[in-house]
């Protein structure tokens, strides 16, 4: 038995609506006799006969009731079929899952992925936030945010958002103990230290990302948590090394003044660590990221009342 044509569900379809041969030529644009004969071949190739002719009406076999009502069955699925393939070739379907860093996930990765899901309502984000680094590959994660460098050259990232670290520190602090003018100089400064991942990053990193070269720092005060080592460096215990991101506000306002800005340190971008072929819908929130990151933080470091020149 032949394969049905789906053009003949359609053509039928619409016999059985229209009622008379003419109605089906007017809405086709095509004549009568052409109408007729296509029933006729219909007819033929299904073997039975579909309609009782008169001159006023057509009226239905029971075979032709059982075929136009299969006809409607299959071209409605067929039509949310392609209606589904649309929205899935315009809208973005499926879960992203994202791992970033605790705080800015919280304070940024966070608000960006719910205007991203509020706009793809088809769409499932699992955020993990965590202290802890992450392996992309094999972990279950499309991207994780990380600050740069890549650990390795193999990996394949995209940039979020361009960024470096500063050195501050609160007016309090400064009136006291004056500024450092170059690294050398924070030997005699208190310099708060933090923690991460059982590591204290007791060496600052000055130079360009070629040639940076690590100072020792010291102070009587070490914590696990920036925002912990910011709220100190604000009280006016020390010097912090912090992104420019974390503090930038802070630096507008006058509550922090960034110092030995003229001194070059190593990039720190914002970057989203993911496999190779990202698919669409991943590609498509790491573009929403970049915006949004361009709209919510600073391009280079913001000018500092009282703080000299800044690096770019």
């Amino acid at each position: 038995m032949e394969l049905p044509e789906f053009d003949d569900l359609r053509f039928f379809a619409g016999v059985a609506a229209a009622g008379t041969l003419t109605e089906v030529a007017r809405q086709w644009g095509v004549s009568v006799s052409a109408v007729s004969k296509r029933l006729a071949r219909l007819e033929r190739r299904l073997g039975v006969r579909l309609v009782n002719r008169s001159t006023r009406r057509l009226t239905l076999t029971d075979e032709g009731r059982r075929y136009a009502e299969g006809a409607r069955d299959v071209l409605g699925r067929i039509d949310d079929l392609e209606d589904e393939i649309g929205r899935r070739r315009s809208g973005l379907h499926g879960r992203i899952a994202v791992h970033s860093s605790m705080g800015f996930g919280r304070a940024h990765v966070a608000p960006l992925l719910g205007t991203f899901e509020a706009a793809n309502p088809d769409l499932r984000v699992d955020l993990e936030l965590s202290h802890l680094p992450v392996a992309v590959g094999g972990s279950g994660y499309d991207f994780a945010v990380r600050v740069g460098p890549l650990p390795d050259s193999r990996l394949h990232a995209r940039v979020l958002h361009r960024n470096r670290r500063v050195v501050c520190a609160a007016p309090s602090y400064l009136g006291r103990r004056g500024a450092p003018r170059t690294p050398a100089d924070l030997a005699g400064h208190d310099c708060i230290v933090i923690r991460e991942n059982d590591t204290a990053y007791a060496h600052w990193r000055f130079g360009t990302d070629a040639n940076a070269a690590g100072v020792r720092v010291t102070g009587a005060m070490t914590c696990n948590d920036g925002e912990v080592a910011t709220a100190w460096c604000q009280a006016g215990r020390g010097l912090v090394m912090r992104s420019l991101w974390q503090v930038a506000p802070l630096l507008a306002s006058g509550e922090l003044v960034q110092v030995l800005a003229d001194v070059p340190t190593p990039s720190a971008d914002l970057l989203a660590v993911h496999g190779a072929d990202p698919p669409r819908r991943v590609r498509a929130v790491l573009d929403h990221l970049v915006d949004g990151l361009a709209e919510r933080l600073p391009v280079r470091p913001v000018p500092v009342p009282g703080a000299g020149s800044t690096a770019t």
